[in-house]
This record gives C-alpha cells, structure tokens and sequence, in this order.
C-alpha cells in the first residue's frame, strides 16, 4: 500500500495543480507473474471496493493494482469534494474535458506500472470514471504523448473499461490521424467494452457512441458488449467475459 502524488504542467507557464492519491491496494499473482493490471474505480469510490473483487476472479497469472484518486471539487456535484479522477460536469463525450486532471491520473497510472519487470504485460482497466481514464491512457499510448505533450513510455498489451465513456473525444482523430505509428498502435491496442442497456448513471449510449468513436478513429482490436438489465454496476456474467478476455488476450496460462 502506498500514496503519492502529480504534478503535470501544461507547458504554457501557467501554475498547475498537485494531486495527492490516496492508497493503493495490490492484489498479488496466486500463480506465475504474466500480467500486471492497474485497476480504476468510480467517482467517489476507493481502490480497495475493488482489490476484493479482484482477488476472487480465477486470473492466478495476473497482479492488479488498485490506486485510489484524490479528492478534489467535483462540478457534477456542486463543487463538493470526492475520490475522482479528473473533474466532471457531466458523464458523457460530450463534456467539457478536464485535460490536467486527465493527465494527472493517466502519469500515476503508467508510473505505476513503470516498475514492473519487462516480461510481463501490462493492462489498465476500470469502472466508469475509471473505464474514462483507461481509454484516455489508451488514447496517450496511442499518440505517444499526453495533452501536455510529455511523452507517454509505457507499453500496454490491454485496456477495460466497464459502464464508462470517452473523454477527449473530439481531439481522438486529431491524435491518431497523419501517424503511421499512431495507426499503427490504435489497430493493435486491444480494447474490451462493456455497459448496461439499463445504466441511469452513464447511459448506454453513451458507452456505445465511444466505442464507434474508437473504432472510427482506428482502433480496430475492440470488442463492445451491451447487457439487458443491467444497471451502473457489474455482474457475473461480464467479470466472467472479462476473464475470459483477458486470459486469451494475455495468453495467461488460467486457472
């Protein structure tokens, strides 16, 4: 368990905001080291909701790591401090995007993985919020930079995102278009969607206007599930799709 903190400038001289995370919860591998995941939660939640999830999916070959965000104002509730990621007014691609909180998060998830032996694949994967910040990571991969610039050095074999959106969605095609490397990245990069017909909380079509938006722009190794019933929240049969996913992507040994 540990805490830190990010600090991302913007490139243009202007001051910039430190977050401080809070505790991070490591799940370790029940069997050989393969994969290594950093796992994100929702908007007001916290890293270890999730690692007792995690530690009961049949993955032994995968290690996940689960950060929590810091508290900041959040404008979707009046300014009113909670875990997040990055500041949100609406949930949905076609809210304002909150670049340096973006980047923020998406530094301390790849310096989270940054340390971790070179033969082992790396993964991000999430929850709403934390499903938007993952594919925000993707897009960084991608393009090899973040919004500011800094270049992005982690490579990773697989991105999750359940019941979430796609921020920065109106600069994706700018990001990936006129790079071969890019494009390159964007066809291999494999990306599994999940969501809800019935979530109040992120809409549905929301989740599936992303995914077209990713597919659209390139992003070819994509997968996007829908549920019937299925609110703003997980079931079995999607961590079970997740599993087997993951475990064919990674070519993880199972269970």
């Amino acid at each position: 368990m540990s805490y830190g903190s990010s600090n991302i400038g913007s490139g243009s001289g202007t001051a910039t905001r430190t977050f401080e995370f809070g505790r991070t919860h490591v799940v370790r591998p029940k069997g050989r080291h393969q994969a290594t995941i950093v796992w994100l939660h929702g908007l007001g939640d916290k890293g270890s909701s999730w690692s007792q999830l995690l530690e009961t999916l049949p993955l032994p070959n995968i290690k996940w790591i689960c950060p929590t965000a810091p508290t900041r104002p959040v404008k979707l509730f009046g300014g009113f401090p909670c875990t997040a990621w990055f500041d949100v007014g609406d949930f949905s691609e076609d809210a304002p995007d909150d670049l340096e909180g973006l980047d923020s998060s998406a530094a301390h998830v790849a310096n989270l993985l940054s340390t971790e032996p070179a033969n082992i694949k790396l993964g991000i994967g999430g929850f709403s919020m934390g499903a938007a910040t993952a594919l925000y990571s993707a897009m960084c991969l991608v393009s090899g930079n973040y919004g500011n610039g800094n270049l992005y050095r982690v490579n990773l074999s697989a991105i999750v995102g359940l019941s979430g959106w796609l921020p920065c969605s109106r600069t994706l095609r700018n990001r990936v278009e006129g790079s071969h490397e890019a494009a390159r990245r964007a066809a291999l990069l494999p990306i599994f969607l999940c969501h809800g017909l019935g979530d109040d909380v992120v809409a549905y079509e929301h989740g599936k206007r992303s995914a077209q938006t990713l597919s659209s722009a390139g992003f070819r190794n994509l997968t996007f599930r829908s549920y019937n019933g299925l609110g703003h929240y997980t079931i079995p049969e999607e961590t079970d799709e997740v599993c087997n996913w993951l475990t064919a992507t990674l070519e993880l040994e199972g269970s």
